[in-house]
């Protein structure tokens, strides 16, 4: 069976296809397809604080793409969520209204916290060792999620208005990014040594750089050499010669600045790039809910 989930971030609108199957012991997930529209909501939300018409046009005309390939997919079930760049919007509320009437879909903005919850819900503690400690970043456009595990239970977890998006625009400032590393460093302090666990479109285009095997962590070291090439590098370099995607070669370096901050703040040394996310966690939550209802009706 098909599940679908549209994550309405700060960068980019993503619709996310996966399939489920059922095996021996638990459910497969397999991912089918990716649709990625880099919008840019962020850009308006974080410097204006509304939405323009224009990228308000661009997102309803992406919804109903998406509304139709939900259809054809025959999906079982879909949800979509907004984050950081809808929550603070002033016209958010109209835009949801209009995407109902306009394209069917119906979306929820979810703060801070639900996204961190809606992204532990890819059932992260189940493949960590149960004597160990764990920190979580997922960096977004406009937010950045942090969560600690120690002997797999959640010990603390918080959202952070520090994101790509903010940060080319010099939308954070200096005594909130102090917060942020101090929040960091006072939390992680006694759960060493400590293990780091990174998702976000820029984290797994920074892994994939490495060339790693995905089972495998990469090092601190390692990282931060990626991520001063990238820096040396103009916009127009990481485009034609590091090949990336236009929309992209702009805020992996700002990604790569709150990467290296976390690992250097939390004093950890490697990290794991899973490539999972907010839509990930999504499907899996369908998925469940799915399940539920099954063993209800039988």
């Amino acid at each position: 069976m098909k599940f679908a989930a549209i994550d309405i971030g700060s960068n980019a609108v993503r619709l996310l296809f996966c399939n489920v199957l059922n095996g021996k012991s638990e459910a497969v997930f397999k991912k089918a397809e990716l649709i990625r529209v880099p919008l840019r909501l962020g850009e308006d939300s974080f410097l204006t604080g509304k939405i323009s018409d224009k990228k308000t046009e661009k997102l309803i005309q992406s919804m109903r793409a998406f509304r139709n390939l939900i259809d054809v997919y025959e999906a079982v079930d879909y949800r979509a969520c907004a984050t950081s760049a809808m929550r603070e919007a002033s016209n958010s509320a109209e835009i949801i209204e209009r995407i109902k009437r306009e394209a069917g879909i119906k979306v929820e903005v979810i703060d801070g916290a639900t996204e961190a919850d809606i992204i532990y819900n890819n059932h992260i503690a189940e493949h960590l060792s149960n004597d160990s400690s764990y920190l979580y970043m997922d960096i977004g456009g406009g937010s950045t999620e942090i969560t600690l595990f120690h002997k797999t239970k959640v010990v603390a977890s918080r959202s952070f208005n520090i994101g790509t998006i903010r940060m080319l625009h010099n939308r954070v400032s200096k005594e909130y990014w102090t917060e942020f590393k101090d929040w960091i460093r006072e939390t992680t302090k006694n759960y060493h040594p400590l293990t780091a666990i990174g998702s976000g479109g820029n984290i797994n285009k920074i892994f994939a750089m490495s060339r790693k095997k995905q089972s495998k962590p990469i090092t601190y070291a390692k990282l931060k050499s990626i991520c001063e090439l990238l820096e040396a590098y103009t916009y127009d370099q990481r485009v034609r010669e590091l090949g990336l995607k236009p929309d992209r070669a702009d805020v992996i370096v700002p990604a790569s600045k709150i990467m290296l901050s976390v690992m250097k703040n939390a004093e950890i040394d490697k990290m794991y790039v899973p490539q999972i996310g907010l839509s990930d966690g999504i499907v899996h939550l369908l998925y469940e809910k799915y399940k539920s209802k099954v063993t209800a009706m039988s």
